[in-house]
This record gives structure tokens, sequence and C-alpha cells, in this order.
């Protein structure tokens, strides 16, 4: 027997995966059952547009913005404690946003919402990180932790049309309840507590500086993708970014960080995390496949989600295999297997046409989707076992808040592409017969397209959708046409920088137990063979 092996995780410790997995779940879930509810809630509260915008985004924006701020305090406090202060949150908020009785009332329980999700979500993840030592086991637990999120992503319109086929809307928020009560009866006896004995305390001029970083940046993104470019957006990412190297700047000063910014000078840590940004820009053009369905195919939302769950079947299967092959093959060697799987769908979205079915759609988005399984999986592993203990609740909201970065940095730059390309086409095949105002607003987006077509003669809305249409199409070719070469390119800096690392099954079974330093992250004990 050798003595130098990891504890294996008993049934305690797989209960106490059930129990993470769940609020996990119910986050996600979160994130995309509001959509359904927005109509039913809009009508009762009489939001405004802008108000109903700030429903919808507050909550992702906030979560975004608090994840390294709750991951770095979960080190300090506890996790554990962290975790349990959060779902008691989670509870009381989700009862105020299910019994609102103003759209500003509910947009301040989103904004609380996103508060207590940001310190569940890296909470979750570095328990996770605690209580499995072994790789193997490690792997297997973060890949189940990635399905329930990935599932929960998907169910959430399912969720929510059968919430509010038979409730009010408010029903929707009160799924957390139960859940949340769950954690809170058994997470004080099934999950341990681990914190950083040694950590400091909590820099509030860094959390400001987090968050008039992050905030302002992600913002400017998203706005850029959903409407194109606008000075103000563009105002909005140089000043994330200026409060991004001011940032940077103070945690390289202080002895106790919010970003302890050594972790970057491990090679493992490095790469792996530069993989999950990277892998998000690559998958910035899926949200494009999307509109397609509904513009194009004439699927409805609800149509559409049911449409994308195969391809979350799909994400779910790689994510699970992932950390099974990488027993026995080098997880380097598996994410560039995967990310080519990922070229292959993109390939196939980008040959289809204004006639093509569903059929050939899904079939692009389930190749795709599970050759984008093992980097998700993978990588997280790679993340956490290449990071002292103490640090793993910062490590976790590293690698949450850049997959966030990643997908908005490619939805606005793949977007980019799409509208680039979509401009150029449209503005060659108009009917001439379109006034110069509809003409304007048909080119700037599909959705332009079709306002304009209803503003027409039949016999002109006719061509003017058929030119709409196929402009579109020419644009989802040439974004997923790029992210296939942006995937073949990610799978070759998946096999450089990762080569060193064997396969879980072979992994040193030191852990990292000292600060990170220049000389020891040359070669983590998890990249020696």
């Amino acid at each position: 027997m050798d003595m130098n092996a990891p504890a294996k995780a008993g049934t305690r410790d797989w209960l106490a995966l059930a129990i993470l997995a769940l609020p996990t779940l119910l986050l996600s879930i979160d994130m995309s059952v509001l959509y359904l509810a927005l109509p039913h809630l809009s009508s009762d509260l009489g939001a405004s547009l802008t108000q109903q915008l700030w429903i919808t985004d507050i909550y992702g924006f906030v979560i975004g913005g608090l994840l390294v701020t709750m991951g770095r305090l979960g080190d300090l406090i506890g996790r554990r404690k962290l975790l349990l202060i959060g779902a008691a949150a989670f509870t009381a908020a989700s009862v105020l946003a299910a019994y609102s009785s103003s759209a500003e009332m509910l947009i301040i329980s989103r904004a609380l919402l996103g508060v207590a999700g940001a310190t569940i979500m890296p909470s979750t993840m570095s328990l996770i990180a605690t209580i499995f030592k072994d790789p193997a086991q490690m792997g297997t637990a973060i890949s189940v932790w990635m399905a329930c999120f990935m599932g929960g992503v998907a169910l959430g319109p399912v969720v929510g049309g059968v919430m509010l086929e038979n409730f009010w809307w408010g029903s929707v928020f009160l799924l957390a309840v139960p859940v949340m009560a769950l954690l809170l009866a058994t997470g004080p006896a099934l999950l341990p507590e681990h914190r950083d004995p040694e950590g400091g305390r909590l820099d509030l001029p860094s959390v400001a500086l987090s968050l008039a970083a992050i905030l302002p940046f992600v913002y400017g993104l998203k706005e850029f993708a959903k409407h194109g470019w606008q000075p103000w957006y563009a105002v909005a990412i140089v000043v994330g970014l200026a409060f991004g190297v001011a940032f940077v700047r103070r945690q390289r000063r202080l002895d106790s960080p919010l970003l302890d910014l050594k972790l970057f000078k491990l090679p493992i840590f490095r790469a792996a995390v530069s993989i999950m940004v990277l892998g998000g820009i690559v998958n910035g053009s899926f949200f494009l496949v999307s509109m397609f369905l509904q513009t194009v195919v004439g699927l409805s939302p609800l149509q559409t989600g049911l449409w994308v769950l195969p391809s979350t079947a799909a994400t779910i299967a790689g994510v699970l295999l992932a950390p099974v092959i990488a027993r026995k093959l080098r997880p380097g060697y598996v994410i560039a297997a995967g990310l080519v799987v990922v070229a292959a769908g993109y390939f196939v979205l980008s040959q289809i046409d204004v006639t093509s079915g569903v059929g050939i759609v899904l079939t692009g988005m389930i190749i795709g989707s599970l050759g984008a399984g093992p980097m998700g999986a993978l990588g997280n592993s790679l993340i956490f076992g290449s990071v002292p203990p103490e640090r793993a609740g910062s490590a976790s909201a590293v690698s949450e808040t850049g997959g966030e970065l990643g997908i908005a940095l490619g939805v606005a730059a793949l977007g980019s592409v799409g509208t680039a390309v979509y401009s150029v086409q449209i503005a060659g095949t108009l009917p001439p017969s379109v006034p110069p105002a509809l003409a304007d607003t048909a080119s700037e987006g599909i959705t332009g397209a079709i306002n304009a077509a209803q503003q027409v003669a039949a016999p002109v809305a006719a061509e003017l959708l058929a030119a709409g249409r196929e402009a579109f199409t020419s644009a989802v070719n040439a974004a997923t046409g790029v992210s296939a070469v942006l995937a073949l390119c990610l799978a070759a800096v998946a096999l450089i920088t990762l080569r060193k690392v064997p396969p879980a099954s072979e992994q040193a079974m030191e852990e990292p137990s000292e600060e990170p330093s220049a000389d020891a992250a040359e070669e983590p004990a998890s990249a020696k063979t």
C-alpha cells in the first residue's frame, strides 16, 4: 500500500458532492428560467423595457463582478461558512423576488440573488477540491458538478414552462427554497470546513477595484454584442481595463492580496486558465446558431430551448467521459482531441444554408458540444490540482471569472464578425423598393430585417426577409468557421502547454503545501512524470 497516496473518498464524501451539486443545478436553472417568466412578470409589475433588461441582466453582472471577492473571502473565513451564509441569503432573496410588488423591488431582489450566488459558486467548487484528494476522483467529482451546472442551464426553460403553466410567475424563484433548506440542514454535518489560516484580511480597496474593472468591461462587451458599436460601450470597456490595471498593480504590492497573482507563475494553472478563457471565445458563435434556429428556421424560443437539449446532453456526456479517459491518457491529449471534435462540429455549422432544417444544425451542435466537455472538466481539475489547498477558493473564482470573460469576449468578437458579413451581404441584396429608413433598419441585423418586413407590402416583405435570412446565414457560416479554426489552434495550444501533465492514475501523490514561488512554480508536483 502506498503511504503517500491520498485518501480515497468514502460514502459521506459522495453524499457531500450531491449536496454541493444541488445548489449548482439550481443556480444555473435560475440563470435561464427567467426568460420565460419575463412576459408574465412584466405585465403584472408594469416593467418598462429598460427595467426588463435590468431584471434579466443584473443577476449575471453581480455574480461576475463578485466571484473573485467571494472566492478569496471563502479562503479567509471558511468555505463551508461562506456557502451556508450564501444559501441562507439566497433563500431570503428568492422569497423577496417571488413576492416582489414592483419592478424596482424585483431588480433589487435579483441583485441580492447575484450576491448570494457569487458566494455559492466558488465555495462549492473549492469544497470539492478539499473533499476529493485523489486526482481521478477529483476529476469525476468536478465532472458531476459541471454536468449539474450544464443540465440546469438546459432545464431552466423547461422547468420554467411547467411552473408557469400551473403557478404564478413568482413560483420560479421559490424553487430555491427547498434546495437551499436541504443544504442548510445537511451541510454542517457533511461538508468539511477549510480556510487559509494565514490569509490575513479582505482588502476592501481591492474589492472596489475588482468591481470597477469587471462590471463595466463585461457590460461593454455584452451590450456591444447585443446592439453593435456605440461609443458608450467602448468607454465602458476602456474604463474596465483601466481599473483592471490598477487592480493588478495593487495586488502586487499587498502581502494578502485579493487575487494571488503568484498562482499564474504555476505553468499548469496558467495554461489551464488560458485554455478555459480561450475556449469561451471559441464558443462565442453559439448564440448565432440559436438565433438562426429562431429567425431562419422559424422556431419559437421554447422550441429552440427544447432542440438545444440534445446538445446539452452531449456536453454532459463529454464532461463525464473526460476524466475516465484521462486516467489512462494525458489530459492535454484528451482536451486537444475534444477541441478537434469541437472544430468538426463548427465546420458542420459553417456549411448550413437557408434551406437547412433542424437536423443538420442539431448535428453540428451535438458534435461541437460533445468535444467541449473535456476542456471544462479537465481544465478545472488541472486548475485545482496545481494550487495549494488554501488557495482553492481563489482558484475557483479565477476559473469561473475567466470563463465568464471568455464567453463575453467570444460573443462580442464573433458577433462582430457576423455583423460585418451580414452588413456587406445585405447591402447588395435588399430590394430597391424598400424605403431608405427601413433599409437602414434591415441592415442592422436579422431582427431589424424582420421588423422592417412588417412595415412594407407583402411582395417586398418576402424579398426583404429572404435577403435578411440569406445574409444572416452567411454571417453564421463566417462566425462558426472562425470558431472551427480557433478550436484547432487551441487544440495545438493544449498539446504544447499541457504535454508534461501525466494521466490521473500516474500523477504524483503529493499535494501542494507551500505558497507558489517563481522557482517551485516551474515544475509543480502534478507535472512530474
